[in-house]
């Protein structure tokens, strides 16, 4: 299967567009697991196992990992969550941009050392940046649009020209991933849940392309003006998902022993909340 199938199939089978973002803060982590950082892979392979049957994708940020010296943690988790929800797709949110010959050895790092399903891409180098992950036949890639940060404004919503008409930047990646760029079928885009007229906006340019939505939850992103603005489809689901990601609000939903099971009614309640919006 392809990426894009193994989203949509995970879509219909767990009635969901919730992803976990993994992102773990071993100073945040609950109990006997505070501020201990060799247990990363506990805690993650918890919330996993918690929460498996309820989204449609798990996000793996490689920073918190190799922050800590747990790139072999992150190794075993990647092997954890096939065998425990092999249907799930994984997407390694690296943000990788370099020039080709480096890209082709981050392209390698995803998608043979990791396994990963899919992988987030800054596309600001160019084509031949992102060139060498479409190589890898039923990988996805999702390249950096309207980010959720505030300071995306720096850049993103900047037009490209002075001429009337001329389209803000991140109209333009929408563009080119929705078109000349997605050399595979298997392009998608990174909007923030932060600025729902922007889902809205980069839906109508690239309505194929699934979109990865960070933002709800501890950035304050609105879930139902999430849904209404990126989400097209009927009871079946949609050929372009939107992938909702939640990282904070539901992996530290308790300090507790119960994380995960407070993780896993977080993710309960997110889910319920994004399939209600549909309507």
């Amino acid at each position: 299967m392809t990426f894009l199938d193994m989203l949509r199939a995970a879509e219909r089978q767990n009635g969901s567009m919730v992803c976990v973002g993994l992102d773990p803060e071993p100073a945040r982590f609950p109990g006997a697991l505070r501020g201990d950082a060799s247990r990363i892979f506990d805690f993650c392979a918890a919330i996993v196992e918690a929460t498996a049957d309820l989204v449609i994708a798990f996000k793996p940020q490689i920073a918190y990992f190799a922050a800590h010296r747990a790139e072999d943690q992150l190794e075993r988790l990647m092997a954890h969550m096939r065998q425990v929800a092999p249907a799930v797709p994984v997407i390694l949110d690296a943000k990788r941009g370099d020039i080709g010959s480096t890209a082709a050895q981050y392209a390698v790092e995803a998608f043979e050392r990791y396994g990963a399903d899919a992988v987030t891409l800054s596309p600001f180098m160019g084509f031949d940046s992102v060139e060498p992950y479409l190589k890898y036949h039923g990988k996805g890639a999702f390249l950096l649009c309207r980010t959720s940060n505030p300071g995306g404004d720096d850049l993103q919503s900047q037009r490209l020209s002075s001429v009337p008409g001329e389209p803000l930047l991140y109209e333009h990646v929408a563009r080119l991933a929705q078109g000349p760029w997605n050399l595979n079928g298997q392009l998608g885009l990174v909007v923030g849940a932060t600025y729902p007229a922007e889902i809205e906006r980069v839906r109508a340019i690239a309505p194929t392309l699934p979109l990865l939505i960070p933002g709800v939850g501890a950035q304050g992103g609105d879930a139902v003006a999430t849904v209404k603005a990126g989400w097209r489809g009927d009871a079946q689901g949609t050929a372009a998902p939107i992938i909702v990601n939640s990282s904070r609000a539901i992996l530290y939903a308790s300090a507790g022993e119960d994380f995960a099971q407070a993780a896993r009614r977080e993710a309960l309640k997110t889910r319920d909340l994004l399939q209600a919006a549909r309507a």
